[in-house]
């Protein structure tokens, strides 16, 4: 399995993290068969990295945005 090292959330630590679809397009949940999810080793929290996000399809323009409230 492929390891590298990054920041879990969970742990608060650098830890190693593994993917477990290493092979080039074993993934089935990535349409280009790249696994973008990573666990840490130590605790299981997961990682997406490298992951495509989709944009929204339509921006609402800044002046209807103004004078709303969050």
């Amino acid at each position: 399995m492929t390891r590298i090292v990054r920041h879990c959330p969970d742990c608060g630590w650098d830890r190693p993290f593994e993917q477990h679809h290493d092979e080039p397009g074993g993934c089935p949940d990535s349409p280009d068969g790249d696994c973008p999810e990573w666990s840490c080793t130590a605790c299981g929290a997961a990682l997406l990295i490298g992951a495509a996000w989709p944009a929204p399809a339509r921006l609402a323009p800044a002046a209807q945005l103004r004078g709303r409230v969050a």
